[in-house]
């Protein structure tokens, strides 16, 4: 473990990542954690034909080939983390108390290695106490039968969970009657989805790897892919070899998006990298709106002035509807209003339409939770739709729309159903095939079920993976839910902050990983994940679990099923988990595209899911692809006070905190800092290193964190810059996305004060 209490080390941010340094990082790791053996041994199976898919990022695997090392730093840091020698047994929690375990760090934490056994946190108790399975299943159940309506309860689902997990677990929710299925995409992609679905008939993305390697442009924004996505880096790198160009948008300088030594190659192994952003735009934070009106604007503009026709008329009249009343929306918008917003130049934005329009308008779009979790995220997705569709660059080689998924099978599982506004026709297919009635009454997604179990409506909270907590909005607001409620039910690996903060009871329930391996009655079985690209592919540990007493997640919900609902004649909860086939035999008979799953499954390297856009088919409403029509939107502040947005630092995944450096950034041994501009800083008076209270504002409330250290650093005036979870305490619970909900992280208006 890393020393805690040193003293915080501030460098210059590195201009490159990966390399050297990457690998040395990967090594120690793994040694330290998992040791040399067991880790090794895990690093040679991750993301193999016949290996097991990362539990990290969703960024996809080649489709022809496998290099023996197929992961990235922030990979072996998760498999290191998962597959950790370590265990938290009995004693354990005999030691520590709730009260002791609170106090310490995230980190602390996660280094004190893998659950091992159901424990139980009753009423009043002070520690947590082992508990058999069966008494587990049976305090669930009576908990969940004994609700006035199954509405008084959900069902939260991380992005970790497999398909077949998914599933089964959106339809224990359904046949027990909710569609309170809350899940970490409420948190990241929903703006993706409710974009996209609007725009082209589908919530996903359009391309595949090839795409990314043969686009003439790739324009990235808000998205750091050298932390969040590392293996991406590869393929942009293959992007520039192959004479495309990388546009990064994003307010904070990055060194993913400046330049890449690849660790596998001898020139990356002695630090020499391939640059990557031609351009980099540091956009205001939530600025990326107007970026995209800009180039609108420009491709008009030109062709005005030229007399010669730049958009794709043809594709325009063929597919697209609402052409006229954007091009109105557009003319509309002053450059006035395009130049504040953004905070670029009409200079910038003449070279960025050069790009756009480049040789063959093969134009890729990639982004990530920068767009997301911002006020009016969806209509900056639509924005982005909009330029791609104006020069046709959607459904042909080397074009198209990349939301870069973070977990590892968060798209799987709103394929799999986990969605609590599930669309009929899949509400039809689970009562075709099931036999049952579904209930068609939308559910509660992540902030409405931390509003619900705050005033009394949601008495029963169960994850199926996550740190719910830490990754909400509005820390102290969620944990006093969470405190309201009846009981709270875990299915985790490893131990994290929301295990404990509980309702009246509180369960933790050890899962397998996804690098064990998973013996059921009828023998060793693999799951399933979808990634970024719609790939379906297999995913089979190899490492003997540190317990026999973890069960797989599959199993817990069959359990957990059988004991609230018995069997049905179509529905036989734990013979489905004995083998998991006869789960992926019912999916194949409900899900769209997953027909023969358990023959296709099998060929090396899975399967695409179908992808009507690709073929330029549209299943929107009006079956075209839509323009969208909005008004340019952005977000301001009052006078003097600044934007915030949470990001991750180069030594976590998502809430998992693996280390305290952030080397690509500079920082070594801290996390509660605040990065700032640097004339901001002398506006204000304040220091590098001085320690700050930081206050959020929103509809005349406030939240308050103290004891962040300033860090000067590249990014536009009035931005700001710190990391989540410890950030997320000023989120607010209620400021959320138009349309998609998605709490607003990436746009907190903020006022500084020295301590």
């Amino acid at each position: 473990m890393q020393n805690e209490n040193a003293p915080i080390k501030v460098k210059k941010p590195k201009k490159w990542a990966a390399g050297r340094p990457a690998v040395t990082s990967s090594m120690k790791q793994i040694i330290s954690t998992a040791g040399l053996v067991r880790g090794t041994k895990a690093l040679l199976e991750i993301n193999q034909k016949d290996g097991f898919d990362c539990p990290s990022c969703a960024w996809p695997d080649p489709d022809d080939h496998r290099a023996a090392t197929e992961f990235c730093e922030n990979g072996a840091k998760a498999v290191a983390s998962e597959a950790t020698s370590k265990m938290i047994d009995d004693r354990f929690f005999r030691q520590h108390s709730i009260e002791e375990l609170q106090a310490e760090s995230d980190y602390w934490h996660d280094q004190q290695g893998r659950l091992s056994k159901p424990v139980i946190l009753r009423e009043g108790d002070t520690h947590y106490q082992p508990i058999t399975w069966d008494e587990a299943f049976k305090i669930i159940a009576d908990e969940l039968k004994a609700l006035n309506s199954p509405d008084e309860a959900a069902f939260y689902t991380s992005g970790r969970a497999s398909n077949e997990a998914a599933f089964m677990y959106q339809l224990f929710a359904r046949v027990y009657g909710t569609n309170n299925l809350p899940d970490c995409s409420n948190m990241c992609h929903e703006s993706s989805g409710s974009g996209l679905g609007a725009s082209i008939g589908i919530g996903k993305g359009t391309v595949s790897l090839d795409d990314i390697h043969d686009a003439d442009t790739i324009i990235i924004v808000g998205q750091n892919p050298g932390t969040n996505h590392p293996r991406m880096l590869a393929s942009l790198e293959t992007c520039v070899e192959n004479g495309g160009e990388i546009i990064a948008i994003n307010p904070l300088k990055e060194a993913g998006l400046l330049g890449f030594a690849h660790p596998q190659k001898i020139s990356g192994m002695f630090n020499k990298f391939t640059p990557l952003a031609s351009q980099y735009l540091q956009v205001k934070i939530n600025g990326d709106m107007a970026i995209f009106r800009g180039i609108a604007k420009s491709i008009f503009e030109r062709e005005e002035k030229t007399g010669k026709k730049i958009v794709d008329q043809s594709f325009i009249d063929d597919h697209t509807l609402g052409f006229l009343e954007y091009r109105t929306i557009v003319d509309s918008t002053s450059w006035g209003r395009i130049l504040d917003d953004s905070g670029l130049t009409l200079a910038e934005f003449d070279k960025l339409t050069d790009s756009v329009l480049a040789k063959d308008k093969k134009v890729i779009t990639c982004w990530a939770m920068g767009v997301t979790q911002q006020k009016n995220a969806v209509d900056t997705i639509r924005e982005i739709v909009n330029v791609h569709l104006l020069i046709g660059a959607i459904g042909r080689p080397g074009a198209g729309l990349c939301p870069v998924r973070g977990h590892s099978n968060v798209q799987g599982d709103r394929t799999m159903g986990i969605f609590e506004k599930l669309p009929e026709w899949f509400h039809v297919s689970l009562e075709n095939h099931f036999k049952f009635e579904s209930p068609r009454e939308h559910g509660y997604d992540v902030v409405e079920s931390i509003q619900a179990m705050q005033n009394g409506a949601l008495k029963v909270f169960i994850a199926l993976g996550g740190n719910f907590l830490q990754a909400s909005p509005d820390t102290n607001y969620t944990e006093y839910a969470l405190e309201k409620t009846s009981l709270t039910c875990h299915i985790a690996t490893k131990l994290n902050r929301s295990h404990l903060v509980t309702g009246k009871t509180g369960l933790i329930l050890p899962c397998l990983g996804r690098s064990d391996r998973d013996i059921q009655e009828e023998g060793e079985q693999f799951i399933t994940c979808e990634n970024s690209m719609g790939v379906v592919q297999k995913s089979q540990g190899k490492l003997k679990p540190l317990s026999n007493d973890m069960l797989s997640e599959p199993m817990i919900v069959a359990r957990l099923a059988e004991a609230t609902l018995g069997n049905t004649d179509t529905i036989k909860w734990r013979w489905m988990a004995e083998d998991y086939n006869r789960i992926r035999d019912h999916i194949s008979h409900v899900v769209p595209g997953f027909k023969e799953f358990n023959h296709r499954v099998l060929e090396p390297g899975g399967f695409y899911l179908p992808n009507a856009p690709k073929e330029r088919i549209w299943n929107t409403d009006t079956k075209k692809a839509n323009f969208n029509t909005a008004p340019l939107s952005a977000f301001n502040v009052e006078k003097g006070n600044l934007i915030l947005q949470t990001l991750r630092s180069h030594d976590q995944y998502n809430t998992t905190i693996y280390g305290l450096d952030d080397r690509y950034r500079g920082i070594s041994n801290a996390r509660m800092i605040i990065f700032l501009n640097p004339d901001d800083m002398r506006d204000r008076n304040i220091k590098p290193l001085q320690l700050l209270r930081i206050t959020s504002h929103w509809k005349g409330t406030t939240r308050v964190i103290e004891n962040f250290k300033a860090i000067p650093y590249d990014m536009p005036a009035g931005s700001a810059a710190a990391y989540f979870p410890e950030a997320n305490v000023l989120v607010p619970v209620d400021s959320t996305a138009d349309i998609s909900n998605t709490p607003t992280s990436k746009a907190i208006e903020i006022s500084l004060d020295t301590m």
